[in-house]
């Protein structure tokens, strides 16, 4: 839910920056590809630290190395972030990105049918889990 925030609140207060002015921000899209760049960098923040050994947890059985996943998916949001701000790779970042969030959307499910917590925390019910993924694709191919 942070990420969510995050992003919310990143695109209100560069969209008002932008209509109280700030030329740069005076249409909705580079707001919005700001604050998606944020949502996935607070996002990426969890693949290392405390919350790092619940990701793990979370990445479906069967799959190998999950800790290399963990780190690998990280670092794809990191770059996907950076090149999401960057004209000449917006558009196929977004595309990257929206297909990174359907493959990982499995973890989300293992996380909320095996109750695994995400830095102590309940993992979030898979209805609004998925609701939120939907908010999270649209708003990054948007940003795109």
């Amino acid at each position: 839910m942070i990420p969510f925030i995050v992003m919310v609140g990143t695109f209100i207060l560069l969209y008002g920056a932008g209509l109280s002015g700030w030329s740069y921000m005076s249409d909705w899209h580079t707001p919005l590809q700001y604050a998606v760049a944020a949502m996935l960098l607070i996002a990426a923040s969890a693949h290392w630290g405390k919350r790092r050994p619940d990701l793990i947890r979370m990445v479906p059985a069967g799959l190998p190395r999950p800790g290399t996943i963990v780190t690998l998916t990280g670092l794809a949001e990191i770059a996907g972030a950076l090149l999401l701000l960057y004209p000449p790779t917006a558009y196929m970042a977004s595309i990257g990105l929206a297909l990174l969030l359907v493959a990982m959307f499995p973890a989300n499910v293992r996380a909320a049918r095996s109750h695994i917590t995400l830095g102590g925390r309940a993992p979030t019910p898979l209805g609004l889990r998925t609701a939120l993924q939907f908010v999270f694709i649209a708003a990054i191919l948007l940003a795109g």
